[in-house]
C-alpha cells in the first residue's frame, strides 16, 4: 500500500520507506559529528603548525576543506554501521521485528532495503575513494607546501622561533598582536655571510604596507657583529632600528601522481597495466584493490549488524558494539597489512587484499544465514552473551557495595 506518499522513496514499499527513514537520520548525525570532531582536532594542530605563516587562517580553511573527503571516507563505514545497530536494536526492543516476522516477512526481506542502501553507499564510496580523495589529497599537500614556505608574516608569538634561511629570531613573550615583544634574541647573516647577534629587552614590529619587509625598533640591548677583518664589534644601544625582509612563497609542489594515493582508480588501473615511471606494479594494484574492497564491503555491513543487534535484544548492547568495533578495525587493519605485504613483494596484491575481504564478507553472510531461523541465536551471539555476563560480574566486583542502615 502506497498511501499516496510522494518523494524520492515513493517507488518503494511502505515498510522499505519506514526502515530507510529510521536509518537515515542516525547515519547523517553520526557522520556529521564524526567528521566535525576529526576536523576540529586537525584544525587545532594546523593552527599551531602554521602559527608563523602568512595568511595562516586562509591556509587553514583551505586545508580543512581538502581534508573533508579523507575524513568522510573514514567515517562513512562507522556511521553506517552505528546507524544500523541503533535502528535494529530499536526495532528489536519495540518488538517490531517480531511483528514483521509474525506478519509473514522474513528476516531476509527486512534486510533488503539496508543492503540496497549499502549498494548506494558503495557507488558513492567508489567516487569518493577513486576520484575525490586523490585530488583533495594532492590539493592538501599543495596548500600545506605553500603555507610552510610562505615565510614569516611579521608577527611573533611568545616562545616561538622564526627560522628562515639567514634568520633566527625568538622572544620570551609577546602581546596578543604578536608585534610587541620582550627579551628578544636575533641571529642573522648579511649578504656577505657575516654573522650578527642582537639582544634587546623589548622590541616593536611594524610590517610594511607592501608586506615585503618588517621594521624592528629594539630598545635597551646589545649588538655583536662580525666585521670585514674577521673581528667582532659590540654596540650597546638604548634604541636601535633595523629592517628584515619577509620571504615570499616557494615554488609549487611537484606534479600530481608521485604518490599512489594521489592517483584515481582509472589511473591506477592504467598505470598498473602499462607501467609507471616510479611506482611498481604491486604498489599500484594494492592501492587499487584496497580502495575497491573498502567500498565493496559496505553492502555486507547490514548482514553483520542484524545478528549483533538482535543479540542485544535485552538491552545489553555494549558487548555487541564492542564485537562490531573489533571486527571493523580488524577488517581495516587487515587491508592495510595486505597492502604493505603486496608493496613489499611478499604476497600477490589480489590475494593480500581480496583474501581478508572474502574472509570478512563470508563471516558476515554466515552470521546472517545462521540468524534467519532464530533471530539473535548464533554462535557469536552466545559469545556476546557470555562476554556481557562477564562484564556484569566485573562491574559488580568493582562497584563498592553500600550497606543501608536500618
Amino acid at each position: 500500500m502506497d498511501n499516496g506518499v510522494n518523494g524520492p522513496l515513493s517507488g518503494l514499499r511502505l515498510i522499505d520507506r519506514y526502515l530507510l527513514r529510521l536509518v537515515a537520520w542516525p547515519m547523517v548525525g553520526c557522520l556529521g559529528v564524526t567528521v566535525v570532531a576529526l576536523l576540529l582536532e586537525r584544525v587545532l594542530r594546523l593552527l599551531d603548525a602554521l602559527s608563523q605563516s602568512s595568511a595562516r587562517f586562509d591556509y587553514v580553511t583551505q586545508l580543512a576543506a581538502n581534508l573533508v573527503p579523507h575524513y568522510l571516507g573514514l567515517a562513512l563505514p562507522v556511521a553506517f554501521f552505528v546507524a544500523l545497530f541503533i535502528v535494529i536494536t530499536k526495532l528489536s526492543d519495540g518488538s517490531e521485528i517480531d511483528a514483521l516476522l509474525a506478519s509473514g516477512q522474513s528476516l531476509t526481506r527486512i534486510v533488503v532495503p539496508f543492503v540496497c542502501l549499502g549498494l548506494v553507499l558503495t557507488a558513492f564510496s567508489v567516487a569518493l575513494f577513486g576520484y575525490s580523495q586523490p585530488y583533495s589529497r594532492y590539493a592538501y599537500r599543495s596548500v600545506m607546501h605553500a603555507a610552510v614556505n610562505a615565510g614569516w608574516n611579521g608577527k611573533l608569538s611568545g616562545g616561538a622561533f622564526i627560522d628562515e634561511d639567514n634568520l633566527l629570531m625568538t622572544a620570551d613573550s609577546a602581546d596578543a598582536t604578536g608585534q610587541k615583544l620582550t627579551r628578544v634574541f636575533i641571529r642573522r647573516l648579511d649578504d656577505h655571510g657575516r654573522e650578527e647577534v642582537i639582544t634587546a629587552a623589548t622590541a616593536d614590529l611594524s610590517p610594511s604596507a607592501t608586506a615585503d619587509k618588517v621594521t624592528l625598533l629594539l630598545r635597551t640591548g646589545q649588538r655583536v657583529a662580525a666585521d670585514g677583518n674577521g673581528g667582532w664589534r659590540t654596540l650597546a644601544f638604548d634604541r636601535f632600528a633595523t629592517e628584515m625582509p619577509l620571504a615570499g612563497a616557494a615554488t609549487l609542489l611537484r606534479a600530481r601522481g608521485g604518490d599512489e594515493r594521489e592517483l584515481t582508480l582509472g589511473e591506477l588501473a592504467r598505470y598498473a597495466e602499462r607501467g609507471h615511471t616510479t611506482l611498481p606494479e604491486a604498489t599500484l594494484l594494492a592501492e587499487l584493490y584496497g580502495r575497491l574492497a573498502r567500498a565493496a564491503f559496505l553492502p555486507f555491513l547490514p548482514l553483520l549488524a542484524f545478528p549483533l543487534g538482535l543479540a542485544a535484544k535485552r538491552g545489553n548492547r555494549t558487548p555487541g558494539l564492542i564485537v562490531a568495533g573489533v571486527l571493523l578495525l580488524a577488517f581495516q587493519h587487515s587491508l592495510l597489512l595486505g597492502q604493505s605485504l603486496a608493496e613489499a613483494g611478499k604476497a600477490p596484491a589480489a590475494l593480500a587484499i581480496w583474501g581478508p575481504f572474502s574472509l570478512f564478507t563470508g563471516f558476515s553472510v554466515w552470521m546472517f544465514m545462521g540468524s534467519r531461523n532464530r533471530p539473535g541465536e548464533t554462535p557469536v551471539s552466545r559469545v556476546i552473551h557470555a562476554f556481557g555476563d562477564r562484564i556484569k560480574r566485573v562491574t559488580r566486583l568493582v562497584t563498592p557495595t553500600r550497606k543501608v542502615a536500618a
